[in-house]
């Protein structure tokens, strides 16, 4: 329906009186802050570490910079699709029906990045918080497996919750389940419908109500029955907004955004506890003593499993005899077990030392394991805990002891995973992103494993952006941040394409560094060998990727700015650019002072008359080097020699390795 001119105007009108009294909050609201600022500059130039740092801080990715622009403006306006994809796949908004998303819309430097923007256009512009709602609402209503421990029971229903949601959820249910633990009933007053309580588990279980499901087929007495048992629940289990969530809101928008208020005030909650309970009552203990451990089913944390991870093997060598002297000292003790409480039968105190014989130059520690306390209704988001807890695995079992699960993965990695399954909060470091990709791959977390490559491709892209114009020939100074080998293989055994992509781009922008290695080598023979019964006309996948990177590097898109032309051209009048053969090879090049700059070409006998002084008294008038150490006329003529330098050098290995299409 098209609206007249006054019908806009009043709407926005309205909107901006709901926005001032508070009704309604800006979706794109103005942020003059640091962090941001740099935030809208690193989307800008398209530098995705940057790009990621500021999101790991927190930094709002609908906000406005004092241009009036966002920061998928920015990056669609720039042209930077991997920034647009990145903000767009951490909640980034882009609605066509609203101002700033057809701003975006329109702005969009191409095809590409306008269609980026179209499939995220309500089909996956969602919360990112709806598949942890999603979970939790699941528990009310799945029988298997069994993960419920309290039953509430009105006069006319039985209802199978948890008591941790409970008492993350609900202050009354935290202080009620704080003094007796051990309860495995309760029963409600029969002045309480049961239609009212069930409003209420579903808020608690981040279901989303209204008073229309909450009434719907009732009238009259029964419905004022229902709406007054809420309200007392509200008040009774100290849930105030759940009253509120239950008014009908004919905004849309002002609906959304309640929504949203809801999930993030419930992920926060489920965060504290998580931290107060899980993460501070994890167990530090030597890897040969996690046999004799033992913790009670009815457990003040309400834990139904526990998993084990032990630490690395490199980590359990000493190499002064004062670390071993100061693990004996009393403050030892809070690496054990630093909780109030009972401790169920855990054993406490700092290990007894023992005499060692070893050198203390060489002197080894006892390994250790991490113990987490866990609970499987949450487990379940994996589906391989899933597979596990509903089949008839000795894991399945219900024990008077918690089963000890082992992990195949380091503690802070598992850590990371809990935390992922508990807060849908993942922000890890790139020193663990590989583990994490590998652990999330094993357990079938496709978001985490997705979310680690993404923390890989962009914080291990280093210093320089995706296409960097200050420095587009790949000159870097700086210490490789990881191994991009590994990080490719990676790629290939857990089938995250994003992971390839990145590794080729990553080669390409410094192929120069990489392409006389021997572990390129492999790696290229490990590409060719993906290819199951492969024929002599079939390429090699990494090799044509880094080659579209390579041309994309060196800016020569030949079917699109017609400079192929240009240098064949060049190569016909001989007057520009170098002749180069099949390998890849130049003829040697000079430029004279004299005749304004005249190349004069120079045969192999006479390459060394070149005097040191005129090479540089040439760089000094504006000459350059190529790969190959020759001279060339500008840095035009220098990129593309070197294009064609590195294109020669990847013929040769693919010649040499018997790899030629």
């Amino acid at each position: 329906m098209v609206q007249k001119k006054h019908e806009i105007e009043a709407a926005l009108a309205k909107e901006a009186q709901d926005i001032s009294a508070g009704r309604l909050k800006e979706d794109n609201p103005l942020d003059l802050s640091e962090d941001f600022r740099i935030f809208c500059e690193a989307c800008r130039r398209g530098d995705l570490k940057v790009c990621q740092e500021q999101i790991s801080k927190g930094v709002n990715i609908n906000a406005r910079d004092r241009f009036d622009y966002t920061p998928l403006i920015l990056a669609s306006l720039c042209g930077h699709y991997e920034v647009a994809r990145i903000l767009l796949e951490h909640g980034a908004l882009c609605e066509r029906d609203t101002f700033q998303g057809e701003r975006c819309l329109y702005n969009a430097l191409n095809d590409r990045i306008r269609n980026l923007l179209l499939s995220y256009d309500y089909a996956k512009s969602t919360n990112p918080l709806q598949p942890l709602a999603a979970h939790i609402t699941s528990l009310l209503t799945r029988d298997s497996p069994k993960t419920a421990d309290i039953a509430l029971v009105t006069y006319d229903e039985t209802f199978q919750l948890h008591k941790f949601i409970l008492s993350a959820r609900s202050p009354y249910f935290a202080k009620k389940l704080a003094a007796a633990p051990d309860t495995t009933t309760w029963k409600l007053p029969q002045n309480i419908p049961s239609d009212a309580l069930r409003v209420a588990l579903q808020y608690l279980y981040f279901a989303e109500v209204s008073a229309r499901s909450a009434t719907y087929g009732l009238e009259g007495e029964e419905e004022r029955a229902v709406l007054t048992g809420i309200d007392k629940l509200s008040r009774h289990l100290e849930i105030p907004e759940l009253f509120e969530s239950i008014t009908e809101v004919s905004d849309r928008r002002r609906l959304r955004q309640l929504r949203n208020e809801e999930l993030e005030r419930g992920r926060d909650q489920m965060a504290t506890w998580f931290t107060n309970n899980v993460l501070r009552n994890k167990i530090i203990v030597d890897t040969d003593k996690v046999s004799s451990i033992r913790w009670d089913r009815n457990n003040s944390i309400f834990a139904d499993v526990l998993l084990r991870a032990d630490d690395d093997d490199e980590n359990t060598y000493d190499s002064s005899e004062s670390d071993l002297t100061h693990s004996s000292t009393p403050s030892s003790e809070s690496t054990i077990r630093n909780t109030s409480g009972l401790l169920n039968g855990i054993p406490i105190g700092p290990l007894r030392s023992h005499s060692r014989s070893r050198s203390s130059s060489r002197l080894r520690k006892s390994k250790k394991s991490t113990l987490y306390p866990a609970h499987r209704a949450m487990l379940l988001r994996s589906e391989y805990f899933l597979t596990m807890f509903s089949s008839a695995f000795r894991e399945a079992q219900t024990t008077e002891h918690l089963q000890i699960i082992t992990m195949d993965c380091s503690p802070r990695v598992l850590e990371t995973i809990l935390t992922f399954l508990y807060t849908e909060h993942a922000d890890f470091g790139l020193d663990i992103a590989i583990d994490v990709l590998f652990a999330a791959d094993q357990l079938f977390i496709e978001k985490l494993k997705q979310r680690a490559a993404l923390i890989i491709s962009t914080l291990g892209n280093g210093s320089t952006s995706t296409v960097d114009p200050l420095n587009p020939r790949g000159e870097t100074d700086a210490e490789e941040v990881l191994d991009i080998y590994e990080v490719i293989r990676a790629g290939w055994d857990t089938r995250v394409h994003r992971l390839e992509e990145f590794g080729a781009r990553y080669i390409a922008y410094r192929l120069e560094y990489f392409i006389d290695e021997s572990e390129f080598a492999d790696l290229v023979v490990e590409s060719a060998r993906r290819i199951q019964k492969r024929q002599e006309t079939d390429t090699v996948e990494l090799v044509d990727d880094i080659r579209y990177y390579l041309s994309e590097r060196f800016r020569l898109r030949f079917e699109d700015s017609g400079l192929d032309e240009m240098m064949d051209e060049g190569k016909e009048e001989d007057d520009e650019f170098p002749d180069v053969d099949e390998t890849g090879d130049f003829d040697k090049l000079h430029i004279s002072e004299r005749g304004g700059g005249e190349v004069e070409r120079f045969s192999e006998d006479r390459e060394g008359e070149l005097l040191e002084r005129d090479i540089e008294a040439q760089i000094a008038a504006g000459a350059v080097r190529t790969l190959d150490g020759k001279i060339a006329g500008d840095e035009f003529a220098q990129d593309a020699i070197n294009y064609q330098i590195l294109l020669g050098k990847i013929d040769t290995l693919l010649e040499n390795l018997d790899l030629e299409a």
